[in-house]
């Protein structure tokens, strides 16, 4: 619990210097609210990147033509049903965004592909059809998360694999 406030007191002092200071977020800035709320909700830190990657590639603020706005991409009624008030806060955003990723993990058992269907083309389709659902779009995007996720979680394997090996000499 206690590492809990800490990470929470950090995030808000980090959030807190970028509206003083009237820049935008680093993509190192991104990557750690990324990372931090991924292990803080319990979401594979590799398909928390892989969808970042897919949906903004880092882009704190950008928009889609759908509407859909910020390093996670969050729809306006997804955002407002997360709470999340400012899509272009970064905190905000990865918050809602990876909490949102949190429950779509809970509602399709962990089964990533449904995940990854769901968080482009909305839970409903996907709890209606599941993988039944073969829309052009949402395999090519499901393929994409796929494979964006592999690369993730080998690159992440392999800085443990180093730093462990560091940690041993």
């Amino acid at each position: 619990m206690k590492l809990v406030l800490i990470v929470a007191e950090m995030l808000c002092t980090i959030s807190i210097g970028w509206a003083q200071s009237g820049r935008a977020p680093t993509r190192v800035e991104a990557e750690y609210y990324v990372r931090a709320y991924a292990q803080h909700y319990r979401v594979p830190v590799a398909l928390a990147r892989a969808l970042v990657v897919r949906e903004s590639n880092w882009q704190p603020c950008v928009s889609s033509p759908k509407g859909a706005v910020g390093l996670m991409q969050l729809m306006p009624a997804t955002a407002k049903r997360l709470g999340v008030t400012d899509r272009c806060n970064l905190d905000h955003n990865v918050s809602g965004g990876v909490r949102y990723l949190a429950w779509l993990m809970r509602q399709f058992h962990n089964d990533l592909r449904l995940v990854a269907a769901a968080y482009y083309v909305g839970e409903d389709t996907i709890g209606r059809r599941g993988l039944a659902y073969r829309n052009l779009d949402v395999v090519t995007y499901v393929r994409a998360i796929r494979t964006t996720y592999l690369r993730e979680a080998g690159a992440e394997s392999e800085s443990k694999n180093t730093t462990a090996k560091r940690d041993v000499r």
